[in-house]
C-alpha cells in the first residue's frame, strides 16, 4: 500500500433515481454524452485521472489543487448550455465537491479518510455547484480568479470532525463603475479586504507595538464576519515596510477593499486615523479620524469595524454583533502589557518569549480575567519547552491553556499551547486532537499550523507535516523555519525541485532575520541545515560557528547543529553534540534521533545504538528538541 496527498475530485448527477425512472435509457445516453464530449476531454487536459466511475457520478484524481478546481468550475459553466434544450424535469446536474487530503493507493484505487470527506462534500454542494474543503481553500489561496462563500463548519456523515466548506461563486455579479470608484452594493459577493499594518505616528519606535496590535485586534474583529472574508494578519503584514501602490497591493493580496490607518498615542490621549480604500481605483471610500482617551480603545475600534460593515452593507448575525462588541479585557493598562507580549511573541528568539511572558503574566496580573493574557503564558512556556528545552512542568502548561478555555472556550491559541505540551509530554494523540481543534476555530493561526506540522514530522506523518507546513507558510509568508523544515521532509519524500525551491527561499529569510534579530541563533542552526543539503561545507561550518557562538549551550542549537555535521559527513561530530543534547535532553527524543531524515547517515555508527538507549533511560520531564 502507498500513502500520499492528493486533490480528490468527487461527482454525481442531482436526482439520478428520480431521472431513471423517468426515462432510463434517455438518462443513461445523456450521461454518457456528458462524460464522453465534457468530463472526460476536461479531466484529461489537467492532467486528472479517473479513479472509478459509479452509475451516477465519479472519482477524479488530480496533482493539484488547481487543477481540479478549475477542471470543476469548467464542468459547471458549461453544463447549462448543454441542458438548455432540455426539458428542464430531464436536465442532468451535477454536484461536485473538492478536498485535498491523504489517501492510501492500493490497485490503481483509492481509499481512506481523504476520499471520503471529498465524497461527503459532493453530496452537500449545490445542484450544479462546486463545494470545497477548507485544506483545498488553502491551497488555492489567491492563485485563482474566484470567489469562495464560506459555509461555515458542516458536520458530514460518517466524519468525526466538522469540516470547514465554502462554495465557489461560478457567476459572480457584475461590477458597476461610477464616479471613478466602484458601486458597493455586494448583492450575493463576498466582500474581500486586507487591513494593512496602522503607521505609528507617534515618533518612538518602541510605540511601534500598539499601532501593530491595534491593527492586528480589528483584523481579529472583521475575521469574525462570516458575510466579510478577511486575508490573515501574516499576510497583510508582509506590506508593512513597502510604500506600494494601493491598487498593486489589492491585486497581489488578491482583495476587493484596503483599510490602512495611523495612530498617534501620547500619554493618555490617541488619534487614530483609517481609510477604506477601493482596491480597484485607490479611491477612498469612507475616513475617519478618532481623538480620544486610551480608555476609549476598544470602542474605538468596534466604531471602525461598524463603519466597514455599514459601507460595505454586510449582515451581520446576532451573535456575530454581540461578539464583535466585546471587549477582550476592562483594563486598558493590562491590554498594553499584553500587546507587547504579543510583538515579542512574534520573534520567536528564547529572549523574546521570555519577555513575552513576562509582559502576559502582568496583564494577567492588571486584569485576573483576561483569557487571551493566560492563553498567551501558556503558549510562551509550550514553545519554550517545546522549542528551547527550558524544563517546565508539561501539567503546568495545560493548567494555564485550561485557564484561558476556562475565560473564553473558543480560544485557538490556547488550544495550540494544549497541543505543543502535549506532544513535549509524549501524548501524541492527545496533541493531534487540540492541533485539530485549534485549526477548526482558526484555520489561519500560524503558531497551530507550524506546531502541528513539527509533531507530523515527529511522528513520522511526512506527508501530512508537509501539508501543514506549507498552510503554515501561506499564513505567514516572511518565516523562515516552515521552509527549511519542509526542506528536509520534501528531500525525505522525493520531491527534490521543491526542496530546493523552499530550501533556497528558507535560507533567504534566515540571513534576513539574523540581520534583523543578530541576538537569536536559530536562524543560524536551520541555515546550516540547508547548506549542508546543498553541499556547501563551508558556509556550513561558518553558520554552525556562528549558532553556537551566540547559544553554545542551547539544547536545540545542539541538535540542529548535529543534523548538519551530519548531513556533511562529520559523525562524530554529529554524535558528540548529540550527546551533549541528550544531557539537558528532550521529550520524544527518541521518535526525532529514529525518524529525522537528516539523521539518516549516522544511524549505521556504533555509538548510535548506545545514544539511543542512553536517551530512552534519561528523558527528562518536559524538554524537547529541533
Amino acid at each position: 500500500m502507498e500513502r500520499r496527498l492528493t486533490a480528490i475530485l468527487a461527482a454525481d448527477v442531482v436526482g439520478y433515481s428520480r431521472l431513471m425512472g423517468a426515462n432510463e435509457v434517455g438518462t443513461l445516453q445523456g450521461l454518457q454524452k456528458h462524460q464522453a464530449e465534457l468530463l472526460e476531454p476536461e479531466i484529461t487536459a489537467r492532467g486528472g485521472r479517473i479513479v472509478k466511475l459509479t452509475g451516477d457520478g465519479m472519482l477524479v484524481e488530480f496533482a493539484s489543487v488547481l487543477s481540479a478546481v478549475e477542471c470543476a468550475c469548467a464542468i459547471q459553466r458549461a453544463m447549462p448550455a448543454r441542458n438548455a434544450d432540455v426539458p428542464e424535469d430531464r436536465r442532468i446536474e451535477f454536484r461536485i465537491g473538492v478536498h485535498v487530503g491523504d489517501v492510501i493507493v492500493q490497485d490503481n484505487d483509492l481509499f481512506g479518510d481523504g476520499v471520503n470527506v471529498a465524497s461527503r462534500i459532493e453530496g452537500v454542494a449545490r445542484p450544479g455547484g462546486v463545494a470545497v474543503s477548507q485544506s483545498a481553500r488553502d491551497h488555492i489561496g489567491n492563485k485563482l480568479d474566484l470567489i469562495f462563500e464560506d459555509r461555515g463548519l458542516e458536520q458530514l456523515k460518517n466524519i468525526n470532525l466538522p469540516v470547514q466548506i465554502h462554495d465557489i461563486v461560478l457567476d459572480p455579479p457584475s461590477v458597476n463603475v461610477s464616479g471613478g470608484s466602484r458601486d458597493v452594493s455586494i448583492a450575493d459577493e463576498k466582500p474581500t479586504i486586507a487591513v494593512l499594518p496602522f503607521t505609528n505616528m507617534s515618533g518612538d519606535r518602541e510605540q511601534e507595538y500598539f499601532s501593530d496590535g491595534i491593527s492586528e485586534d480589528i483584523i481579529t474583529d472583521l475575521s469574525k464576519i462570516s458575510g466579510l472574508f478577511v486575508v490573515g494578519r501574516h499576510t497583510s503584514f508582509a506590506y508593512k515596510t513597502k510604500a506600494e501602490n494601493l491598487e498593486q497591493v489589492a491585486r497581489e493580496l488578491g482583495v476587493r477593499f484596503l483599510l490602512e490607518g495611523s495612530v498617534r498615542k501620547a500619554g493618555n490621549r490617541l488619534r487614530i486615523t483609517a481609510q477604506l480604500i477601493d482596491g480597484s481605483t485607490g479611491g477612498h471610500l469612507w475616513a475617519e479620524r478618532y481623538d480620544r482617551d486610551l480608555t476609549d480603545i476598544f470602542v474605538i475600534q468596534d466604531e471602525i469595524t461598524e463603519a466597514i460593515v455599514d459601507q460595505l452593507k454586510i449582515r451581520l448575525l446576532p451573535e456575530e454583533r454581540k461578539e464583535i462588541g466585546q471587549a477582550p479585557t476592562g483594563n486598558v493598562e493590562a491590554y498594553n502589557f499584553y500587546l507587547k507580549g504579543r510583538d515579542f511573541f512574534h520573534n520567536p528568539t528564547k529572549g523574546s518569549l521570555l519577555l513575552a511572558r513576562q509582559m502576559f503574566e502582568r496583564a494577567a496580573e492588571l486584569d485576573p480575567a483576561f483569557a487571551r493574557a493566560y492563553a498567551g503564558m501558556a503558549s510562551c512556556d509550550a514553545r519554550l519547552a517545546g522549542w528551547y528545552g527550558v524544563r517546565i512542568p508539561v501539567d503546568d502548561i495545560l493548567a494555564m491553556a485550561g485557564k484561558a478555555l476556562g475565560r473564553e472556550p473558543g480560544l485557538a491559541e490556547a488550544y495550540a499551547a494544549r497541543g505543543e505540551a502535549l506532544r513535549v509530554a509524549g501524548r501524541s494523540d492527545e496533541a493531534v486532537t487540540a492541533f485539530e481543534q485549534a485549526l477548526a476555530l482558526d484555520p489561519n493561526s500560524f503558531e497551530a499550523n507550524l506546531s502541528f506540522a513539527r509533531h507530523a514530522r515527529g511522528i513520522g506523518q511526512l506527508e501530512r507535516s508537509a501539508e501543514l507546513f506549507i498552510r503554515a507558510l501561506e499564513v505567514q509568508p516572511n518565516d523562515y523555519q516552515a521552509p527549511i523544515l519542509l526542506q528536509s521532509i520534501l528531500l525525505a519524500l522525493n520531491r527534490n525541485e521543491e526542496a530546493e525551491k523552499y530550501g533556497r527561499l528558507g535560507l533567504a529569510r534566515a540571513e534576513e532575520t539574523l540581520r534583523l534579530h543578530p541576538e537569536g541563533s536559530r536562524p543560524a542552526q536551520l541555515g546550516a541545515c540547508v547548506h549542508a543539503r546543498a553541499g556547501n561545507r563551508e558556509e556550513t561550518i561558518r553558520w554552525i560557528e556562528r549558532a553556537l557562538w551566540v547559544d553554545p549551550n542551547d539544547a536545540q542549537a545542539q541538535y540542529n547543529v548535529a543534523c548538519a555535521w551530519a548531513i556533511i559527513g562529520e559523525p562524530e561530530r554529529a554524535l558528540e553534540m548529540l550527546e551533549s543534547w541528550s544531557k539537558q535532553g528532550g521529550v520524544l527524543a527518541r521518535n526525532w534521533l529514529e525518524r529525522d531524515p537528516d539523521l539518516i547517515s549516522i544511524r549505521s555508527h556504533p555509538h548510535y545504538a548506545r545514544l539511543l538507549k542512553s536517551v530512552a533511560i534519561n528523558r527528562p520531564a518536559a524538554t524537547s528538541s529541533s
